[in-house]
């Protein structure tokens, strides 16, 4: 895939399709999105393309109220990828950007810099200085400037529109089976392995640790049946989100138990992807009530 910076100053060769939105989540609504976008680009001749942030739009607009994310930006670029995306123009969000009026956001980056002769947006698009631009007003200017807009109507699950907030509340509840329907896949965590206290290993289930490589969305507390992913190779897995309440710990801890395997991995990079919801935390009193319950857990998750 082609990879062009807008903070580099680069121009695309070419006219584009270029799909347009903040995409946290990639779920089916965005894809189906995105496959328009590619569809209807490849029918015209025009290089397949996403603008794509790599800041959230929304950690400059309200610095003190960050989004949890659903993504990072390496599993948009794999996700984009696998879908028939041929380009990602790239840019860092920033007050200058945030600044342009929707006409210098499209003159300046759209005709400018990315060519475009076909734009795709969701219904609900909004852009340019204190979003005040528009599907409505991009039609108007494209019109004037040149280029085809498309405005994809909203994707329904369950008599809901499928969007990044409606995910993070399912993910919030433990609704994983559901936030994974809406995403299209399982909801998945990347990091490296960091030593933990070790306790896990003194039980007989040694964990990984995993140190977050972005600002991920936690879900609900407690213990899921999950895939470990380890050096391009799937194990499945029993994943602790919470506190640890029976040792009193107070941070956040992401901890994978995965099933048959005992190879070294600290330091190295891996990812968790989450299946369904097994049980709540509990505070063990003694820790051999919790080697009787994890051996319980990964009986159900072997057979379930």
């Amino acid at each position: 895939m082609e990879m062009i910076s807008y903070d580099k100053n680069e121009r695309v060769k070419g006219a584009t399709a270029v799909a347009l939105g903040n995409f946290d989540g990639l779920h089916i609504g965005h894809q189906q999105l995105i496959k328009t976008m590619v569809h209807e680009g490849k029918k015209k001749e025009l290089k397949t393309s996403v603008l794509l942030f790599t800041t959230h739009t929304k950690n400059v607009i309200n610095k003190d109220k960050k989004p949890n994310m659903l993504t990072s930006n390496n599993q948009k670029i794999e996700l984009l990828e696998s879908i028939g995306v041929e380009m990602i123009y790239s840019m860092n969000f920033n007050e200058d950007i945030m600044r342009l009026s929707p006409k210098q956001f499209v003159e300046d980056i759209l005709i400018d810099k990315l060519h475009v002769k076909l734009v795709v947006v969701g219904f609900n698009y909004r852009f340019g200085y204190k979003a005040k631009g528009d599907s409505n007003y991009l039609k108007e200017l494209g019109k004037e400037l040149g280029f085809e807009v498309i405005v994809v109507e909203p994707v329904y699950g369950e008599e809901e529109v499928i969007s990044s907030t409606l995910i993070r509340k399912l993910l919030r509840e433990g609704n994983i089976k559901k936030a994974n329907d809406f995403l299209g896949r399982p909801y998945e965590m990347e990091g490296k392995v960091v030593a933990g206290n070790k306790r896990g290993k003194g039980l007989g289930f040694p964990t990984a640790n995993l140190k977050l490589d972005e600002g991920y969305l936690i879900p609900r507390f407690g213990v899921y049946k999950t895939i470990t992913m380890v050096n391009g190779k799937e194990y499945l897995s029993l994943t602790n989100v919470g506190e640890n309440p029976t040792f009193n710990d107070y941070d956040i801890s992401v901890e994978s138990y995965i099933l048959d395997f005992n190879q070294d991995i600290y330091g190295e990079k891996i990812s968790i992807k989450f299946l369904q919801f097994h049980r709540e935390e509990i505070k063990f009193n003694k820790k051999e009530e919790l080697i009787d319950q994890m051996l319980k857990d990964v009986e159900n998750i072997k057979n379930n």
